[in-house]
């Protein structure tokens, strides 16, 4: 399937409301047949309970226009979504804000719906706000956890889910165990990578270098 995510600006600031980062990113959609459609989601460090927020817009000065606002949250072991009152951001496709009611009564929610699913499946910010949502958990060699040495080789555990993170020096039984969202903060080049499989891993030689990916 012809499907194009084009990842746009990232903005980064304090957050009035909690100690940490409010985080947004935008994007384009462009589908099979030449679909239009712009997004924007976000989420803030810190906050809690942790819900996500995402717009999406389409059909801007077309009468089936709109823009439609969502929450994203924890659902068992992934996420779900959940439209909603409150607009979130504006986006260069969106016709007027639709509430939730609207929303749902629009033809075109199911297409809105596969927007979203194409969007936190392609746009790498949005696995980084996935694992954020999920509480995703790493294990570190003491030398990355200290940043004596940078990450040059990740892992995505098949048994627990626990990602593995490791430098230089191999893994030895003093690891530190974080958040993977953490670890992407310090080293924002690992979000090449938050797309592993369970039971996968991937290497570099440097930082900045390609990786290369390994089953197993």
């Amino acid at each position: 399937m012809d499907v194009e995510v084009v990842e746009g600006a990232f903005v980064e600031l304090p957050s009035a409301e909690v100690a940490g980062m409010d985080r947004r990113a935008f994007g384009e959609f462009v589908g099979p047949q030449g679909e239009l459609a712009s997004y924007a989601f976000g989420w803030t460090i810190g906050a809690e309970p942790r819900v996500a927020a995402l717009t999406i817009g389409i059909g801007v000065g077309n009468p089936g226009g709109g823009t439609f606002h969502a929450v994203i949250f924890q659902h068992e072991d992934g996420h779900a979504f959940s439209l909603t009152d409150e607009p979130f951001e504006q986006v260069p496709q969106g016709g007027p804000s639709l509430t939730a009611d609207q929303a749902r009564a629009h033809e075109d929610l199911p297409f809105v719906w596969w927007v979203a699913d194409q969007v936190m499946e392609r746009d790498r910010r949005a696995r980084w706000m996935r694992h954020w949502l999920l509480g995703t958990h790493c294990i570190q060699t003491l030398e990355v956890f200290e940043r004596r040495e940078p990450v040059l080789f990740v892992a995505n555990d098949a048994d627990d889910g626990i990602w593995q993170l490791i430098g230089t020096t191999d893994a030895g039984s003093s690891g530190k165990i974080g958040h993977l969202y953490h670890s992407i903060e310090e080293d924002p080049t690992l979000i090449e990578v938050l797309d592993l499989a369970p039971g996968h891993s991937a290497s570099r030689a440097r930082v900045g270098g390609s990786w290369d990916r390994h089953l197993g």
